[in-house]
């Protein structure tokens, strides 16, 4: 007999938008019964790792406006975000840091006491609103201490969620192993959010916690939901080597350099303007450009990078502004950013695609909503800005939290209709004969390895036709081999079964990315095709949207919302 606990609303993940969901939600309505679930516990969730700050546009007594704000974002976007989805973002924006601060983030402060901003690629204004080079772990502890003043919060920490229950027209509930004693659970509610963020742990070159893999992606996905934009893959320009750590984009806020070989800031051939604060897209090409022309360095490790230069910053300011990132530095690559040239390479960062929805966060499913990463509502297009997230992840966590409560108190749900048993007894099977009593020979942690190595070289920030029908063509291949099995059969903290089930969830959300890569025959913001190399707006203005099926996934299109901004060439 299956386990089953009862709540209102489930939130699936625990990171900047779950907490911010779950506030929401208990603010909109005390009497109902709210579960956190996560597969770590909560202050491990990735969202601690956020560096180098929140958008919003709080100086506008000093000429920023949430219009600029909207314009950047639509142009970062190259012209593929939803307008009025990006307008919601960048009007809630400034109400949201008041809010924060109010409940006690320590942002870093002027002078005068005013909260400070510090300059980030693709803004016309300095809007980054951070907290030393910590935002993340601030913002996270700031909400996680905020909802301890709730009683109808509980969390579920170390919970593997695997499958969403429905009836093909609304949610009935959640089924996931309890990873310290094994059982498996079905968690009936009338709600859910999914906020399990990006799946950047596809590609081995990854800023993102290992426990980053596609798992809620993947959930909504089998459940009938529609992955969207998931051939735009973010590659932030200064991933450390040989790590992958980040080093934020607030290092070149502060006044950072990128240098080539020769000694030469390159970034005045590419985006003269801008320089090192173009948008993230144009710098990671324009990195990959000097080192294929020749004009990069050779690591240690035999890879091909560039450098940072942040000496003339002055030892004092990096303490002060950058302290994390020094901390990182000498600690993973040797290196004192006040004394040495740090060794960077674009690295895989954010997830620009997600799970369908729409302005305010609904999927297709009744009954489901999905906020920050994990979600798609198109704010970002095929390019985000930098401190743009974790402004998202506040805007539709407290956006998605209030509508699931009103849906609740509106008596949403089931409505009495039969709950999906069989769902259930199909889940059991497929996890637990499919996967963890399966056969075969192969390692599923070298299948992994191949998985990442493979998205690294051919779905990178630039492409090309052949090489991404060589990537599915190989993804396609693993799949295929007898990895589907658990050596350790352990019931509790079997973290082998967890690892294994999240390479099932890796394996058909690479498919999607290199599958919508291949239809996407034009290059724009993140998607750049050697083949294809300009945007193609006759045909190509439009989202993908990639439906489950068991052959292959099913794409269709999606209309742009186009309200003010009309399509122009991008300049910086």
């Amino acid at each position: 007999m299956v386990e089953t606990i009862r709540y209102d609303l489930v939130i699936c993940g625990s990171g900047l938008a779950g907490l911010r969901a779950a506030i929401s939600a208990a603010q909109k309505s005390p009497r109902i019964s709210i579960a956190v679930v996560s597969k770590v516990q909560v202050m491990r969730s990735h969202s601690v790792s956020a560096e180098g700050g929140t958008a919003a546009a709080i100086a506008q007594d000093e000429g920023d406006s949430v219009e600029s704000h909207v314009y950047d974002t639509v142009k970062g976007s190259d012209f593929l975000a939803d307008q009025d989805v990006a307008e919601r973002l960048c009007s809630e924006m400034p109400a949201q840091i008041g809010q924060l601060d109010k409940w006690g983030m320590p942002w870093s402060r002027r002078k005068d006491g005013r909260i400070d901003q510090r300059a980030f690629g693709g803004y016309s204004y300095p809007r980054a609103t951070y907290a030393s080079d910590k935002v993340g772990f601030y913002e996270m502890q700031t909400l996680y201490d905020t909802c301890q003043g709730f009683d109808g919060i509980e969390y579920l920490n170390e919970w593997f969620a695997t499958s969403i229950i429905h009836d093909g027209q609304r949610f009935h509930g959640l089924t996931a192993i309890e990873i310290a004693t094994g059982t498996f659970h079905v968690l009936r509610a009338k709600a859910l959010i999914i906020a399990t963020g990006g799946a950047g742990r596809l590609y081995s070159f990854s800023t993102y916690a290992h426990s980053s893999t596609p798992d809620g992606l993947d959930m909504a996905y089998r459940a009938g939901m529609a992955l969207k934009d998931m051939e735009f893959v973010q590659f932030h320009p200064t991933g450390i080597m040989p790590s992958g750590i980040l080093i934020t984009e607030g290092a070149r806020g502060e006044g950072g350099h990128l240098l080539n070989s020769r000694g030469e800031r390159f970034m005045k051939r590419y985006a003269p303007s801008k320089m090192e604060l173009a948008p993230r897209d144009i710098v990671s090409r324009s990195m990959i450009t000097e080192i294929n022309e020749g004009r990069g360095f050779k690591h240690e490790t035999g890879v091909d990078c560039m450098r940072l230069d942040l000496r003339h910053v002055g030892d004092d300011m990096i303490r002060e502004k950058l302290g994390g990132i020094r901390e990182i530095s000498i600690k993973f690559s040797g290196a004192d950013p006040a004394e040495d040239v740090l060794d960077v390479r674009p690295v895989c960062h954010y997830m620009m695609g997600g799970i369908h929805t729409d302005i305010d966060g609904a999927t297709e499913l009744a009954g489901v909503w999905a906020a920050g990463e994990a979600a798609c509502n198109s704010t970002h297009g095929s390019n985000r800005l930098g401190a743009n997230s974790t402004s998202e992840c506040m805007v539709w966590g407290r956006i998605t939290g209030e509508l699931a409560a009103e849906y609740i108190e509106r008596g949403g749900g089931d409505g009495g209709a039969p709950f999906p048993h069989h769902l259930v007894a199909h889940e059991e099977k497929r996890i637990y004969d499919g996967i963890f009593r399966g056969g075969g020979g192969a390692n599923p942690y070298e299948v992994r390895q191949e998985l990442t190595d493979t998205m690294n070289e051919k779905a990178y920030v630039y492409r090309d036709g052949p090489g991404l029908a060589e990537g599915l063509r190989r993804v396609r291949q693993l799949k295929k081999r007898a990895w589907k099995h658990v050596d350790d059969r352990a019931k509790e903290y079997n973290t082998n079964f967890c690892n294994v089930m999240e390479i099932d969830s890796m394996l058909r959300a690479a498919e999607v990315i290199l599958v919508g890569a291949i239809n996407r025959k034009e290059s724009r913001g993140s998607h750049a095709r050697t083949d294809h190399p300009k945007r193609d707006d006759a045909g190509f203005l439009h989202h993908t949207l990639a439906y489950y099926d068991p052959a292959e996934p099913i794409l269709k299109e999606h209309p742009v919302t186009i309200t003010r901004y009309q399509p122009v060439e991008r300049r910086y």
